[in-house]
């Protein structure tokens, strides 16, 4: 099925987009670490895509078919990137909350998260080439 050859792709390029804005997050929070009464913000995204995964395996919502060209089968719902401001804890008298050494650490994480995954679509894409080229 035509429709299908880029559902990998379509799932990794999620992967990215939340990948990216949790790069933006995060650089945003080290940029501000000096900023009184600034709370640090994180990107919430596994949690969504988890539970997209799990309705597509389920089938997803049903769709009614009514003619018998109508498709067939449910879809699940796109997940979301959330940005998510910590206003629960402090760490310094300026009630600023940014810990650098862990901010540090998350891009660090992050960045090679978003490498891994921009190598699996470079991979999605070969196969595809190899297929269709016969090579």
């Amino acid at each position: 099925m035509v429709g299908n050859i880029f559902s990998e792709v379509d799932k990794l390029k999620m992967g990215l987009d939340a990948s990216w804005k949790r790069s933006e997050v995060i650089l945003n929070n080290i940029a501000n670490n000096d900023t009184p009464g600034y709370n640090r913000a994180s990107v919430k995204f596994e949690e969504y895509y988890r539970a997209m995964l799990e309705k597509e395996d389920d089938g997803g919502f049903a769709m009614k078919r009514t003619r018998d060209k109508h498709m067939s089968g449910g879809f699940a719902p796109e997940p979301r990137i959330e940005v998510v401001v910590d206003e629960d804890t402090t760490m310094r008298m300026d009630e600023n909350n940014v810990d650098i050494e862990k901010e540090m650490g998350d891009l660090a994480t992050n960045t090679i998260y978003y490498n891994t995954l921009q190598s699996k679509v470079s991979a999605e894409f070969a196969q595809l080439r190899a297929a269709i080229t016969g090579g």
